[in-house]
């Protein structure tokens, strides 16, 4: 089965934005390991249980840095493959789109780095025992780090899934508005669940996902009423 254009377009440019990344691997994996380790005791280090996981987890930094430099590419693709059928004032959109999906992508991710990795691991610092000696392998750092980055960008996507379904006519702010207490409860629910069982990390998914919806209603609506008046003779 043959790859659409624009996916094959978008392996290409994630292969080679990779290629640079590689040189500066290791650096990249330090940058990701400072909140943990400014949060653990004094001397302090991580490890690698694994044979060749020093070899592999540059690797896989490279690889999402790499997704991260083309992601406005591969997501201009994404918009490209759905474009000829849309309308021509919904094709007008795909730009801005793209732009703001990036945009939030990147907010979450740096959210999670910045504010919530910093609480989450303080908070979980204080309930080591003091007569063990913390050590937190590589891997499992990495894969917390890549879920937590995953988790966050695509919470902080809601505006844009929102602002979509508004002008298509899937949904209408109406609606939303009526919906507003069930997707509270629902984005708890799925903060409990893509987060570490703690209360701060679930917290700090939890309260922007609220906010961020309560705006998309706001930026729904007034992008409808644009679109209205332009329509009014």
């Amino acid at each position: 089965m043959l790859l659409p254009p624009g996916a094959v377009r978008s392996i290409i440019a994630f292969a080679i934005a990779s290629v640079p990344a590689l040189f500066f691997s290791s650096e990249l994996y330090d940058i990701l390991a400072h909140p943990l380790i400014q949060s653990l005791p004094q001397g302090s280090k991580m490890i690698a249980t694994g044979v060749i996981t020093p070899f592999l987890i540059p690797m896989k930094i490279a690889f999402m840095a790499g997704f991260l430099l083309a992601l406005p590419f591969i997501l201009y693709q994404a918009w490209a493959f759905v474009a000829p059928g849309l309308y021509s004032h919904e094709k007008r959109l795909v730009l801005p789109l793209v732009v703001s999906s990036t945009v939030l992508f990147f907010m979450g991710m740096l959210f999670c780095y910045f504010i919530v990795f910093g609480k989450v691991f303080a908070f979980i610092a204080k309930f080591a025992p003091k007569s063990i000696s913390v050590a937190p392998d590589i891997e499992a750092y990495f894969n917390f780090v890549l879920g937590m980055f995953l988790a966050f960008g695509l919470a902080f996507e809601v505006p844009v899934v929102v602002v979509v379904l508004v002008m298509t006519g899937l949904v209408s702010v109406a609606q939303l508005r009526e919906w507003r207490g069930y997707i509270v409860v629902a984005i708890f629910v799925v903060a409990a669940i893509v987060t570490p069982p703690d209360v701060v990390s679930q917290v700090a998914l939890a309260l922007p996902m609220c906010l961020l919806y309560e705006s998309c209603i706001w930026i729904a609506w007034f992008m409808q009423r644009k679109a209205a008046r332009a329509e009014s003779p």
